[in-house]
């Protein structure tokens, strides 16, 4: 099991220097907009990620007027006491250490703490462009699996090299196809790997998601089936890869004049997405508010389930905010699945005491409150 027990922020964002212990597997955190319930959940995102969900510069995470901050973490990992510390010096030199000894690769600590976060503008999951979707099934399966990432850190550096190429072929009017046949044979391998895992799991991943769906949907005394019934346009989700169609060294092949003139690598799995469809529509085109929400807080649930298989115990869960332009029966399903039928830690904000005490209460599960 993963446990959060305390963490300490110095010079984080609005917290000049500020501790909270954490006695309950339930945290509600609440308070005003503003006063930091945001900010601390992405503290323990630092923990967990080595980094910010909301931004991706450090810099912009210390507090005003000050240099550098430091973040620290004490909890237990399968009943063994855990230290995780995040430090970013006033040179801007950032380090990463657990239990005292320091990563020289913070990749190499990515799937150590799982964790999912939901947070408002994760709406743009299902609004945005492929980018969103791809960084959600990239960050998932590295969490998962150590040589995903690598190799998708592999891939984007031979990408950004193939793509300055490109560039400069334009800019200085030469041509080194030579050159450019050893990027597209340095690309290959790890391209076919990320499409390989990416389509094997989403086999799985995207039924699960669609059952999710369903029960977080579920309206008083109806079943799957009269739900359906009052949806007659049911939601679909499917990978879309050009690599299921052909091979990626034949689609680099096909594609190159096109690469030549456009200066930009126009194939591969960095143009992957996840189709979300209702009925024969786009889904972020005709859903409504709640349909979208109720899709966002499947993927995430589906993301939740499948590291706590992976990982033999529950990730950690921050939910922020999530109880906005909510009805009262998505917010119960939603609660009972991530407290009540989830065994792992979860932190929920609010800017309302009496509305998160109130859904709190109402599940009959041990919790905490922590106002701001």
């Amino acid at each position: 099991m993963l446990r959060l027990s305390q963490i300490s922020v110095f010079q984080f964002k609005n917290y000049q220097n500020r501790s909270f212990a954490f006695r309950e597997r339930v945290i509600g955190i609440y308070g005003n907009n503003g006063v930091g319930k945001t900010n601390l959940l992405d503290a323990i995102h630092y923990l967990c990620f080595t980094k910010s969900y909301f931004t991706r510069q450090d810099s912009n995470n210390v507090k005003q007027g000050c240099n550098g901050f430091r973040v620290e973490g004490q909890g237990e990992l399968n009943g063994k006491p855990e230290k995780a510390v995040c430090i970013l010096r006033e040179t801007g030199r950032k380090e990463f250490s657990v239990n005292d000894e320091a990563y020289e690769k913070f990749s190499r600590h990515i799937g150590r703490y799982p964790c999912v976060v939901i947070a408002p503008d994760d709406a743009e999951l299902i609004t945005g462009d492929s980018r969103e979707r791809r960084t959600f099934l990239d960050e998932l399966l590295s969490q998962l699996d150590a040589d995903y990432l690598q190799d998708l850190i592999t891939y984007t550096r031979v990408l950004q090299q193939r793509n300055s190429l490109l560039k400069r072929f334009a800019e200085t009017n030469t041509r080194d196809e030579a050159l450019l046949d050893v990027l597209d044979e340095q690309l290959l391998k790890p391209g076919e790997i990320l499409f390989a895992k990416r389509r094997d799991f989403l086999l799985t991943f995207l039924p699960a998601v669609k059952q999710l769906y369903l029960e977080i949907a579920r309206q008083p005394n109806k079943t799957d089936q009269e739900i359906q019934a009052l949806q007659p346009e049911p939601v679909q989700l499917v990978y879309d890869s050009e690599l299921l169609l052909n091979s990626f060294r034949e689609l680099l092949k096909a594609n190159r004049q096109r690469d030549l003139f456009s200066q930009r690598t126009n194939t591969g799995i960095h143009r992957d997405d996840l189709e979300i469809q209702l009925g024969a529509q786009p889904f972020k085109s005709i859903a409504s508010q709640g349909q979208r929400k109720s899709l966002l807080f499947a993927l995430k649930l589906a993301e939740m389930e499948r590291l706590k298989k992976e990982k033999g115990f529950p990730p950690l869960l921050l939910l922020d905010d999530v109880f906005e332009k909510l009805d009262e029966e998505r917010i119960s399903n939603l609660l009972r699945k991530v407290c009540i039928e989830n065994e792992g830690q979860v932190f929920i904000t609010d800017t309302h005491e009496d509305r998160l005490k109130d859904h709190l209460e109402k599940l009959g599960v041990g919790y905490q409150l922590i106002g701001l």
